[in-house]
């Protein structure tokens, strides 16, 4: 380390770039791995069995990697954050190899969970590390190609997976992170740096750690259970939520008594924090609607293929991607105004949103595709504004904890987003229905013959549940055969009439996020040596605030 500024290392130019590389990479690797699955999940499926089981392989890895965020962000403010990343990586290597090796379902889903502690060691850890080596001032561009990388590993994942798993097996799927992570670890052990922590002996929430876990891991898997295995009324689903509830809420009375909480709860009191992690939830709910029903959009109402529909979902995170980028590069150059730019960028995807709420069965593909591309532009935005906004009000002690909390309210507000959008959707859906069926088709409804192809509408994307549904229409009533267009029809209308409510809904949140954001306090960002400013070198911007602690700018 070639010296220190206002506790930012000044690194050599080569040694920056190495450590870039390999944060990216570390991300790279953990967000390619939760969509390189979903392609290979009928295959694993065929050659292991447990059907019943299959959403499993994505869950275990979303509950471990969820939980883990806040720990290993706790424990590397104490203890530093290359080690930590080291260890991270290595857990999701030994997954990795496990996994592959996975001889049943049961194992495979163990793996995975292994897999995704790993993964969320190295993302608490990943925008971190750029808090500890530049300023706020200059975060914004690293921070924007660092989100780019989510994007750009949504749109390679299908592609890979579908490769790998075609030509090789789905073995390779999880074998493939072997050669990826070990340069990642030569990157990490030569180069990252050991950033300055305080040298003192620390007394480790094992209690908020284990309550933490006990709160977070049912709560997730009931609202994963919720309207897919059981219903929301369900004792499974309801002793979930319930035990989940009680477990956070004595998390929240022990981390007032304990002597370094692993969620300090005094970070809540600052009014920054506060409102970037509810915006933060509220995005993470609203992008979970467009990346789960737009690729159903596509193929159940405009009659996509399967595969065509996944990347249909590519220009959402192209318009992401672009829109993380400028965002980032405009926080560092433009005197970093994240309340303008977060307003802005909720604007774009109210657009967005308000333009997929109108979408119906007679909706182009061309047009369909604008209108997702313009929400994923300003949800792109959105992403390195609020992080930036939490680091730069916390001191150097709490950079992890409060980084990772970002990720973690994302994620919880994407869970529990997709649990509410599709029984919000199936109950749209199902009373589209109602009015969508009139004469012969409506009494075959009434006699429950469609009730199954209603709650599951696999006529409008599987050739085979189609011609049993026209066999059952046929045998059933006469001159059934005939009704099967209209059945269609009603399927398609109903359910696109569903899904532009959800994005009505989505619409409505994004509202609230909005309203909070014009609520967001700005303090100016620091530059090296302290001072406020964008780019290194440059005067503060003259709408700063006075004082890092005092007061709202003009922005």
């Amino acid at each position: 380390m070639a010296g220190m500024d206002d506790d930012f290392p000044v690194l050599p130019r080569r040694d920056v770039i190495l450590t870039l590389a390999g944060v990216m990479l570390a991300l790279f690797l953990s967000a390619l791995d939760q969509t390189i699955v979903a392609i290979a999940l009928p295959s694993i499926v065929l050659d292991l069995g447990g059907f019943d089981r299959l959403t499993w392989i994505t869950t275990s890895y979303l509950v471990a990697s969820t939980t883990a965020v806040p720990i290993a962000g706790r424990l590397s403010d104490m203890y530093g954050r290359k080690w930590f990343f080291v260890i991270g990586i290595v857990i999701f290597l030994v997954g990795s190899i496990l996994a592959g090796l996975s001889q049943s379902m049961g194992q495979l889903i163990a793996f995975r969970a292994l897999q995704g502690i790993g993964g969320g060691v190295m993302m608490a850890n990943a925008f971190t590390t750029i808090a500890d080596i530049f300023p706020p001032a200059e975060r914004g561009k690293y921070m924007g190609f660092m989100t780019g990388v989510f994007g750009v590993a949504a749109i390679l994942g299908p592609l890979l997976g579908g490769l790998i798993t075609d030509g090789l097996s789905w073995h390779w799927i999880f074998y493939v992170n072997v050669p990826l992570a070990i340069p990642i670890l030569y990157l990490f052990i030569k180069y990252f740096p050991d950033a300055h922590i305080e040298r003192r002996e620390h007394k480790i929430d094992y209690l908020g750690a284990l309550l933490l876990i006990a709160g977070v891991v049912p709560l997730l898997i009931g609202l994963a259970w919720a309207d897919v295995e059981y219903a929301w009324g369900s004792p499974q689903v309801l002793s979930a939520l319930i035990f989940g509830g009680a477990m956070l809420a004595v998390l929240v009375w022990w981390e007032t008594k304990a002597e370094e909480p692993i969620i300090p709860l005094q970070m809540f009191k600052n009014r920054i924090i506060a409102v970037s992690l509810f915006v933060t939830f509220l995005t993470g709910f609203a992008m979970f609607g467009a990346i789960i029903f737009i690729p159903l959009y596509f193929q159940a109402v405009l009659g996509a293929s399967a595969s065509a529909s996944g990347t249909f979902l590519t220009p959402m995170m192209l318009g992401m991607v672009f829109g993380a980028t400028i965002s980032g590069q405009a926080m560092s150059r433009l005197g970093g105004h994240y309340r303008r730019q977060g307003i802005l960028g909720l604007i774009v995807m109210l657009i967005g949103a308000g333009l997929l709420s109108t979408i119906d069965a007679g909706t182009s593909r061309i047009g369909a595709t604008g209108m997702i591309v313009i929400f994923g532009f300003g949800m792109g935005t959105t992403f390195p504004l609020y992080t930036i906004a939490i680091q730069n009000t916390v001191p150097r002690h709490m950079m992890g904890i409060a980084t990772s909390s970002s990720q973690f309210f994302r994620s919880i507000g994407g869970t529990i987003g997709l649990a509410i959008f599709g029984s919000f959707m199936v109950s749209r859906y199902t009373d589209g229905l109602k009015e969508a069926f009139t004469g012969e088709a409506a009494r075959a409804y009434d006699a429950g013959l469609l009730t199954s192809v209603a709650e599951n509408p696999q006529a409008l994307i599987d050739s085979g549940a189609l011609v049993e549904l026209e066999m059952t229409l046929t045998n059933s009533i006469e001159g059934g055969g005939d009704l099967v267009g209209e059945v269609l029809n009603g399927l398609q209308a109903s359910l696109a009439e569903a899904i532009s409510n959800v994005f009505l809904f989505v619409f409505v949140i994004l509202v609230v996020a909005l309203i909070a954001t014009t609520q967001l306090k700005v303090i100016p960002l620091r530059g090296r040596g302290g001072a406020p400013g964008g780019e290194p070198g440059r005067a503060p911007a003259p709408e700063s605030a006075p004082a890092r602690s005092s007061g709202d700018s003009s922005d």
